[in-house]
């Protein structure tokens, strides 16, 4: 007897991300950071399906990096105690770095070409690969000038805003009455904490941070 049981093909998956951060001295090369960081899966699920969705362009993607100096406490012992991510499993507005005291706008193409208007120095590359996974390269430049403020040598200690031990991918978010652009409203989709790093006039520092989406 002839089995007519249909077979329908099985549309289930799995949906892994992981993220890694490369800080380094882009003068020197010294690498300052390199670790793995974690995923707010909440915001991010939600993200992902705004843009799949392709009918809201807040919270629809990667927008903005953000820098903080929050992450990690110095104790009497001279020791650094280290903070655990702001992330979690369901979706929430509120999530932050815990001091944000900067940030620069990401989503740009990469300058590969004359043609091409992009800025070479902070953007955001899709980097396909043969396999059931793609890689979101996002790179951000601190330039000797930038943030204002900051203090004159890496050695310096009268002003810590700069000395980033916290960085954050954000989503895009612009306010419908006045236009204008808001990081303070945007979804954290990622946070990582790391042992302090100051940013100073005498240094540029390079920011490579990798998201490997995977389906599986």
């Amino acid at each position: 007897m002839l089995d007519k049981t249909e077979n329908k093909p099985d549309e289930s998956g799995k949906v892994q991300m992981e993220g890694h951060i490369l800080i380094k001295d882009k003068t020197t090369g010294e690498v300052l950071v390199d670790k793995k960081n974690a995923i707010h899966f909440g915001n991010m699920a939600y993200t992902i399906a705004s843009a799949l969705s392709h009918h809201n362009l807040n919270d629809s993607g990667i927008y903005w990096m953000g820098f903080g100096n929050g992450g990690s406490d110095i104790l009497s012992t001279g020791s650094i105690k280290y903070k655990s991510t702001n992330t979690g499993t369901a979706k929430d507005n509120s999530a932050d770095l815990y001091n944000r005291t900067y940030e620069k706008v990401v989503a740009k193409p990469a300058a590969t070409t004359a043609v091409m208007s992009g800025d070479a120095n902070n953007n955001i590359e899709i980097i396909a690969s043969t396999g059931a996974y793609t890689d979101i390269k996002v790179t951000s430049l601190l330039d000797f000038g930038e943030p204002t403020g900051q203090d004159a040598s890496d050695s310096a200690t009268s002003d810590t805003n700069y000395v980033f031990d916290e960085l954050g991918l954000f989503g895009y978010y612009q306010d419908t009455s006045s236009g204008s652009l808001q990081i303070a409203n945007a979804l954290m989709l990622s946070h990582v904490v790391f042992h302090p790093v100051q940013k100073s006039t005498n240094r540029q520092i390079e920011i490579v941070y990798t998201i490997r989406v995977q389906m599986q």
